[in-house]
């Protein structure tokens, strides 16, 4: 789960990791409000989505006078806000942060992520910041600092301190950096944070480090345990249709083909995409109804699909485990029956309750393509999509 820079900010506050003065505003009259509280000779107004670039796409505005703090306010808010990290319709500025200007003297990154390799939080950071980070990493990968973290001992002084030294630091500096790094790791396993990034974190002219920014990720699944980070949640940030599919405990995934496909487990779920694109077609989504799915579950996740206006086709590759083979061939034909079917279906079934799942759709008015085997399943949808287009 995404949350908001400002958001992001409350939480370093919390820890105290220091971070510009400032407040979020829902309205033009809300930001110029603040920025008199402020009372500040600069005053940044930043534009609040779940998606980076925001400066290079305009979301990012320097203010002098009460007057342009106005003005950006008024052009920003509502404004559709399109970066590299957002899909192409862009995400609409509800909400933006309006705090202090910042003497910046010099400007990092310092990151917290979870290596998946060695299953350890690492702690990255580099002199380049301000830039995209995977820039750097591509183009300049030894501009990058790793820390590996153990889990038992926790980020150490020393691992803190020799991360300091390699960006370059002062004296003055690594002290503030060492306690710095230690409350942000103590912040990362609290909250159960997947990833904490702060591009950039600044040292002024006076030698104090703030961080300017804040992007931080969290663990779905330990959201059960973490009320305030749950509070957080921006709905209006999310593809509805990922949030409808979790009302259902199913897994929905958007991507930009025209294939809708309906699996259960990432990792068929992975197969069926790379087999549709292997076979010159293109998946538009994945909904992973997983292996414990009811009929009735299974049923709204066929509309969920549906409702995907750029779906010209549907895969249905089921492989029986858990997930029996009727209840599924059960769900379809219950949302054939309440929706109009105006695409191909195929579906591929195999596995428990294999042959009973295939008699209810034989015996149903589902218009269904039948596929002996994920390879079959593939090469028909492909076909058929092909057709319709």
């Amino acid at each position: 789960m995404n949350i908001h820079e400002y958001q992001g900010k409350e939480l370093f506050r919390t820890y105290e990791i220091p971070v510009p003065r400032g407040h979020v505003a829902f309205s033009i009259d809300e930001a110029v409000s603040i920025a008199k509280e402020l009372d500040s000779g600069v005053v940044v107004v930043k534009a609040q989505i779940h998606a980076g670039g925001r400066g290079k796409a305009g979301g990012v505005k320097i203010a002098n006078s009460i007057d342009e703090v106005r003005t950006y306010a008024k052009e920003l808010l509502g404004k559709t806000l399109v970066t590299h990290q957002t899909a192409e319709e862009g995400q609409v500025i509800q909400r933006l942060l309006v705090e202090e200007g910042v003497d910046i003297q010099k400007e990092y990154y310092v990151g917290f992520v979870l290596n998946r390799d060695t299953g350890r939080v690492s702690l990255m950071a580099s002199t380049e910041g301000g830039m995209d980070i995977e820039e750097v990493a591509e183009n300049t990968p030894e501009k990058i600092l790793y820390e590996e973290i153990d889990p038992l001992v926790g980020l150490t002084a020393f691992q803190g301190r020799r991360m300091a030294f390699g960006l370059g630091l002062g004296k003055k500096g690594v002290k503030q950096a060492v306690e710095l790094f230690q409350k942000l790791y103590k912040l990362y396993q609290d909250s159960d944070a997947s990833i904490i990034e702060i591009n950039p974190f600044i040292i002024t002219s006076e030698e104090k480090l703030i961080a300017l920014d804040a992007k931080l990720n969290f663990d779905d699944n330990a959201l059960y345990r973490q009320e305030r980070i749950r509070g957080y949640r921006d709905e209006s940030e999310e593809d509805p249709k990922e949030l409808e599919a979790g009302k259902y405990d199913l897994s929905y995934i958007a991507l930009e083909g025209n294939i809708g496909c309906m699996v259960n487990g990432a990792g068929l779920a992975m197969a069926t995409m790379d087999i549709i694109k292997h076979y010159g077609g293109s998946p538009a989504n994945f909904l992973d109804v997983g292996g414990s799915a009811t009929t009735e579950n299974v049923s709204n996740a066929f509309k969920i699909l549906l409702s995907d206006k750029n779906v010209k086709g549907v895969f249905v590759n089921i492989f029986g485990g858990i997930m029996k083979c009727d209840v599924i061939a059960a769900g379809i034909v219950e949302a054939l029956e309440t929706i109009e079917m105006n695409v191909p279906l195929v579906v591929r079934l195999e596995g428990t309750n294999v042959e009973k799942g295939r008699e209810i759709l034989e015996n149903s008015s589902a218009k269904v393509i039948s596929a002996v085997s994920m390879d079959d399943g593939a090469k028909k949808i492909v076909e058929v999509t092909k057709q319709g287009c």
